[in-house]
């Protein structure tokens, strides 16, 4: 598990480090949703063919001097070499360090200055199905690192009869306590799953509901080719390869 692509968007001026594998194994992820080997939809994201050294991800950022350098999974913190690339990317590119989006299980790291974090559930059982991880592990490491001055945001997958509102509801009045910013995004159906997307007005019954404790709350209600095509509404996927394999389209619900 580890580094194997950089991407760059030149409008916005930032890098994106984008990793393999994750601490979780949750049975909703967005993951799952694109085709993966021979075209067969549902099946997880593949591993990479070759990951990125050190000191290729180091000279790769050191010839595009981002302002910003993103991480983004999987889950960026199952890397070793996390650690050592934060301590590059700040201390001697002098650029800003981000979380692009994490699962919040360790934000616990030096020389990181934002973390987009997708809060899962608010209920222990609902965190355990979903997760296999305490729920208090990842609400301390949120709670930990906010009061330690990181700028964060966080989002949560609405999904009926599993993620209800009342789960929102729940996550968006922690939230409320630490400043951070939060987003619903409506969930798009897994293969082999049991739930259902939300319709349009029960997303806004959710952000009504998360409204009450968070202000200037967002949604996403995506269909699955919205997602497969970012780039066309939001600037800010329009990236471009420049170290590791060929691009390939994922599903990806932090978006916010």
């Amino acid at each position: 598990m580890a580094f194997y692509r950089i991407t760059y968007n030149k409008r916005h001026d930032f890098a994106t480090v984008h990793n393999y594998g994750c601490t979780f194994s949750c049975p909703i992820c967005s993951y799952k949703l694109r085709s993966g080997a021979n075209g067969i939809p549902g099946l997880a994201f593949p591993r990479p063919e070759k990951y990125l050294s050190t000191e290729e991800i180091k000279e790769t950022l050191s010839s595009i001097s981002p302002r910003s350098v993103h991480f983004m999974g999987g889950e960026p913190t199952v890397s070793k070499t996390l650690p050592e690339i934060l301590d590059f990317v700040k201390n001697d590119l002098g650029a800003e360090t981000m979380l692009g989006h994490t699962n919040g299980s360790n934000l616990s790291i030096e020389n990181l200055d934002a973390a987009n974090v997708g809060l899962k559930a608010w209920d222990e059982k609902v965190h355990m199905k979903m997760t296999g991880i305490e729920k208090s592990r990842i609400y301390g490491e949120f709670e930990k690192a906010a009061k330690n001055g990181m700028r964060l945001s966080a989002n949560i997958i609405y999904i009926p009869g599993f993620v209800d509102v009342d789960q929102v509801e729940s996550v968006a009045e922690f939230v409320s306590g630490l400043g951070a910013k939060f987003h619903i995004m409506g969930y798009i159906p897994v293969p082999g799953q049991p739930y259902r997307r939300p319709t349009v007005q029960e997303m806004e019954e959710a952000q009504k509901a998360a409204s009450k404790y968070v202000p200037n709350v967002k949604y996403s209600h995506m269909t699955p080719e919205e997602v497969l095509s970012l780039e066309r509404n939001d600037d800010r996927f329009d990236v471009e390869v420049v170290a590791g394999q060929k691009f390939i389209r994922t599903l990806i619900h932090d978006v916010a």
